[in-house]
């Protein structure tokens, strides 16, 4: 007997040998959540725990082949892009998603929080320009948010002025993360065109030093995207998952503690 399978989910996302972050972990979330992950990798990195210390971008051409072999095959419900490691892989990323309609969630790990090593080589601009077509949700850190709406970002308030700014220059929806801004609780904001809605959470001790957080939030929220919940609602249910995970992460090594 045949039996039918999850919806699946497909990553494109850098390889974090340490399982924290990135495909290892992104797959894990969308197989908890009930979905079935398909995916490439990116790039590898060279980082364990305690950082990362090296990235090496995969081919590009071997990226798209990829997609779009995999794409022609496995009806994929939503897609999930992390670290694309460079603007070439941006662009045949953005080729290959031709393929399918179905909607994107990108978290755009630009800059690593645990060491000085870039993650993205290329025009940035390019990259927008390729991937914009395709793209329902954008999930910037803080840092990240700054730099691609260029606005200083210090607060909620300053947040969800670049997300307005952001998400009106390329036609989506973005996803501010309190976690990392000084507040009371961790207040995320999901803002589209002419709307606000805000999602409270409690401020958990230590969450802003745990691995992982912001890949396994963008990954939870395609996995709900894939079984046909709103966008909304998929970021709070999201949020609340990802929060369980931060009240008690693991530590795999002797680095930082980590979500997964």
């Amino acid at each position: 007997m045949t039996v039918a399978a999850p919806p699946s989910v497909l990553i494109c996302a850098g390889l974090d040998p340490s399982g924290g972050a990135g495909l290892l972990a992104d797959a894990r979330v969308v197989t908890a959540l009930g979905a079935r992950p398909v995916g490439v990798v990116t790039a590898l990195t060279v980082q364990s725990t305690a950082g990362v210390m090296g990235v090496r971008p995969v081919d590009p051409e071997v990226v798209r082949d990829q997609l779009e072999l995999l794409l022609t095959d496995v009806e994929v419900r939503a897609v999930k892009l992390g670290m694309l490691g460079s603007a070439d892989i941006a662009q045949a990323v953005g080729a290959a998603l031709h393929y399918t309609s179905a909607p994107l969630v990108w978290d755009p790990v630009l800059v690593s929080s645990r060491g000085s090593v870039p993650l993205f080589a290329g025009d940035l601009g390019a990259s927008f320009l390729a991937l914009v077509p395709h793209l329902t949700l954008l999930t910037p850190n803080a840092r990240e948010l700054a730099l691609l709406a260029r606005r200083e970002v210090t607060d909620l308030d300053s947040a969800v002025i670049a997300a307005e700014a952001l998400a009106a220059e390329l036609g989506c929806a973005v996803l501010v993360k309190g976690g990392h801004l000084p507040g009371g609780e961790a207040i995320d904001v999901v803002v589209q065109a002419g709307r606000r809605d805000e999602l409270a959470g409690l401020r958990l001790p230590g969450g802003e030093d745990v691995h992982g957080t912001g890949c396994a939030l963008a990954t939870a929220i395609a996995a709900h995207l894939a079984r046909g919940t709103a966008l909304v609602d998929a970021c709070r249910a999201a949020k609340a998952y990802v929060a369980a995970l931060i009240a008690a992460p693991v530590r795999p090594g002797r680095g930082a503690a980590a979500v997964l």
